[in-house]
């Protein structure tokens, strides 16, 4: 069973910081490749940050880049976005994903269908002006 649990949404105002986490069992997390998505609404789903399956390699969006970073932590089976410099524009609902199966790099991510990945359910982000 994959399961992907995500935290540390909330409201702040605009300059703040979040770290947000999502814990995975087990299965999921040991090989492979995570990512962030979030989605605002009324919008289609955006492409924030990946990760490899060792921790080696990342990728940013361009919107993101110079602000968020993503890691992981091996031991607690859990993969981080740490969110600085937050702007209005950054409110949305962020998902973590999980690659299904090792065929694709990281830096396609952004082109990969949402059938690619288990997701988890979601953590809001709400950034006032």
């Amino acid at each position: 069973q994959v399961l992907l649990v995500e935290s540390g949404g909330g409201l702040v105002q605009a300059g703040a910081s979040l770290r947000l986490s999502c814990a995975a069992s087990r299965r999921t997390f040991s090989t492979a490749a995570m990512a962030w998505f979030r989605q605002a609404p009324g919008k289609e789903r955006e492409f924030v940050a990946a990760i490899s399956w060792n921790g080696v390699f990342t990728y940013y969006g361009d919107s993101v880049k110079g602000r968020f970073t993503i890691s992981r932590d091996t031991a607690k089976n859990t993969v981080y976005l740490q969110v600085d410099m937050l702007k209005p524009e950054d409110t949305a609902v962020y998902y973590c994903a999980a690659q299904k199966e090792s065929n694709s790099g990281i830096s396609n991510f952004p082109k990969l269908s949402s059938e690619d990945f288990y997701w988890g359910q979601g953590t809001q982000v709400t950034v006032s002006s």
